[in-house]
């Protein structure tokens, strides 16, 4: 406790009653000595950081956490909020951290000690405004479950991790993990599944990439490292073990080496792969050098000398005056007609172990981190053997962030079978097909809650359309022969074009100048006028080019109401109706289809392009189309788009025939792709594209309309209600 002189220069005049008033409040309201005790010790320091009035005004919060959150949360409140007075220096900041706490612990109390416990590192990385905006966040994406909350201000969500990362400016591997792995394929052609390092790994497991032969770890961030100096580091990682896993081809026995030992054999054989792999792929040299940034400065110790060594191995412009580190240079390169063999590295690393251990240099193994931080953490090049049990153990841990891959190893084939929850509510069976996708683009998301894009959030794929010789699209004309012919009258009547300018009309809607003047001409001269002097706008030709996307989730496998058809069978058939009515009259449509699992594989399917005429293969490529996985409209509809914006038509129509609401696996609230569906629309409308939707399902009106406008989205339940549905849809285009 501090002096009461300390203490009253601390609360100046009436300030220090009021700060014993509040202090007097929490005694006697019971919340324990651990509460009061720390409101006690560090308010105090809080009115000198920040000010009397906000020490005074943490009691309160202090009180509220108590009551909603618990001792503990309240307990650790007032020396959270010395750490935030130091990081938040000016006034507004800290009352909203503040507030933020307070916040938390009316609306999320389970979560408040789990926020406040990680004070420190948040306010470090993030300012208050990203801060509130990562509550906030946390607070409205879990649908009020606290178990949920708990895990995410825990940062034991993926999700939470994630948008720190977004909050903080920096870039982690969920970010990159879809650009990394074609990255390592192209560099190396390995392809072994990559899994960021799990939160609950050792420290340095978790800030040093690692490999193990069948799975790539790597760290969820670099911090400190801006984004594209982070794209960087991930990718000379990458290609650092891309390297190893080319070269490495046998792992060291450990034996009885010393941890400095085993340190220096690994930073050989790190240098010895680049090297390899640098005359091979000359540019890597470009990714690897920056980051190596140690100087020959300071104090010798082992982890300085490592660093500088690791540089003088890989910078021929670095010139290290130790010599220790010249001795090192000198034996590697002398060795390079041997760079083949992985056995240099254990000589050369076991000679200079054994001059560290002359120089006296002492090598903490606990506290060694390897450098540049693009380098592995050297576990994947070592056989520990079942020998040493001491040397197993230590590795252990961080051994055991690698074994995901025994669950999670994507090497496997892709037919999976797995659940999810149906618009019912109900399990619903998902079955993947094993195909393969081609990653083609990758599109923004819009998250409401944070009112801002993501950038490159989704990946779409365009998959390899199948073909069903004979499906019920290619019997359509037999089967609905009269309505075919209703829908290509329709359309055919339909005025979709520029307005022309039409001149020497007999009567318009402005006065064509040039009759006049002739026509005026004529009479001054005796001659009888032309009376056609008007002109008027008139749309005369068909300029209009249409994408029908169709919505092909797992929903659409269901039955439509009242009949035997699936949602999918009279998407397809009405596909294949416009399909034919349209390539009668010649204008320009193109016929795609999409599905999502997940933010990372956003399915796309081309049945018909811009540039390909009708056949019977587009009626049998809708015929193979098979309900499966999830909904992420929003990218289905960019992507879709992106197509409709190289068209030179005056009119572009995007037509989404879709059953369900936007959803998929990865995404809890179920707002947020609607929302990202609306701003799809919104952009596309930016950009002249017209957007419709045909919702088959009579519950759909509410988001569709939400979507697309309400005069923009129309639901029907059978195919034969088409005929009503395109006079709307042309209608809309003619305003």
């Amino acid at each position: 406790m501090q002096s009461d002189e300390a203490i009253r220069s601390a609360f100046p005049g009436d300030l220090y009653q009021s700060w014993g008033d509040v202090c007097r409040r929490l005694v006697g309201a019971g919340y324990g000595d651990v509460v009061t005790d720390s409101y006690l010790r560090h308010s105090p320091e809080l009115a000198r950081l920040a000010s009397p009035q906000a020490a005074i005004a943490l009691a309160a919060i202090v009180s509220g956490l108590a009551i909603r959150a618990g001792r503990r949360a309240a307990s650790l409140a007032p020396a959270a909020a010395i750490v935030a007075a130091k990081r938040y220096t000016d006034a507004a900041s800290l009352q909203e951290w503040l507030r933020l706490i307070e916040q938390v612990g009316d609306q999320a109390p389970e979560s408040a000690g789990a926020l406040l416990d990680q004070t420190a590192s948040l306010t470090a990385r993030l300012d208050v405004r990203a801060l509130a905006s990562w509550i906030r966040i946390g607070l409205r994406s879990n649908n009020g479950e606290p178990e949920r909350r708990l895990r995410f201000f825990t940062l034991e969500d993926p999700n939470a991790r994630r948008w720190l990362l977004r909050e903080s400016g920096e870039v982690g591997f969920l970010d990159l993990e879809a650009r990394l792995k074609p990255y390592l394929a192209a560099l190396w052609g390995e392809t072994p599944p990559m899994r960021e390092t799990p939160a609950n790994a050792p420290e340095q497991a978790r800030r040093r990439p690692g490999f193990d032969g069948s799975v790539v770890r790597l760290p969820a961030a670099y911090p400190g490292f801006s984004g594209s100096d982070s794209e960087k580091l991930y990718r000379a990682a990458v290609a650092h073990i891309g390297a190893h896993l080319k070269f490495s081809r046998e792992r060291f026995p450990v034996g009885g080496l010393k941890p400095a030992q085993i340190a220096l054999v690994s930073l050989i054989e790190d240098a010895r792969v680049e090297q390899l792999a640098m005359r091979e792929l000359p540019g890597l040299r470009r990714l690897f050098t920056p980051f190596h940034v140690a100087e020959a400065s300071g104090t010798a110790t082992a982890p300085g000398l490592f660093a500088r060594l690791a540089r003088a191995l890989a910078d021929p412009a670095y010139d290290d005056p130790d010599p220790w580190v010249q001795k090192g240079r000198r034996a590697f390169f002398e060795a390079e007609a041997d760079w083949g063999s992985q056995q240099i590295s254990r000589r050369i690393g076991d000679l200079l172990g054994n001059d560290l251990g002359q120089m006296r240099v002492q090598f903490d193994p606990k506290n060694y981190v390897v450098q540049p931080p693009y380098r592995d953490d050297n576990l994947g090049l070592w056989d520990f053997g079942d020998d040493d049990q001491q040397q197993s153990s230590e590795a252990e841990q961080v051994l055991s962030s690698a074994r995901i891959r025994q669950e999670q190893d994507d090497s496997r084939p892709p037919d999976r079978t797995e659940t999810e929850m149906g618009d019912t509510g109900g399990r619903v069976e998902v079955i993947e097909q094993a195909q393969d996708g081609v990653l083609v683009a990758r599109y923004p998301e819009y998250d409401y809650v944070a009112a801002r894009e993501q950038p490159e959030w989704t990946s779409v794929k365009e998959y390899a359309p199948k073909a069903v010789a004979n499906g019920p699209a290619a019997r359509l004309v037999e089967e609905h022969a009269d309505l075919v012919a209703r829908v290509a009258a329709l359309i055919r009547s339909a005025r979709v074009s520029r307005a022309e300018r039409l001149r020497r009309q007999p009567e318009g809607e402005f006065l064509d100048i040039d009759a006049c003047i002739e026509a005026t001409v004529a009479r001054r001269i005796g001659e009888a006028a032309d009376h056609r002097i008007h002109g008027r706008y008139e749309r005369r030709s068909r300029d209009l080019s249409v994408l029908l996307l169709l919505d092909i989730s797992q929903s659409t496998a269901e039955k439509m109401r009242g009949s035997t058809r699936t949602v999918l069978d009279v998407e397809r058939q009405s596909a294949a109706l416009l399909a034919r009515a349209m390539a009668g009259l010649g204008d320009p449509f193109a016929i795609a289809a999409f599905c999502s699992d997940k933010r990372d594989d956003v399915r796309y399917v081309r049945i018909k392009d811009f540039d390909r005429g009708y056949d019977d293969l587009v009626d049998a490529r809708l015929d193979g189309l098979e309900s499966g996985l999830s909904t992420r409209i929003g990218a289905a509809m960019r992507h879709a788009g992106a197509d409709l914006a190289r068209e030179r038509s005056y009119r572009r129509l995007l037509l989404v025939v879709t059953d369900g609401e936007p959803s998929d696996i990865d995404v809890e609230d179920r707002q947020y792709l609607v929302e990202d569906a609306r701003k799809a629309v919104h952009h596309l409308n930016r950009f002249g594209i017209d957007t419709f939707c045909v919702g088959l399902d009579s519950n759909a009106d509410s988001y569709l309309g939400r979507i697309f406008g309400q005069r923009n989205a129309i639901t029907i339940a059978a195919v034969e209600r088409l005929t009503d549905l395109l006079p709307k849809l042309y209608l809309t285009l003619s305003r």
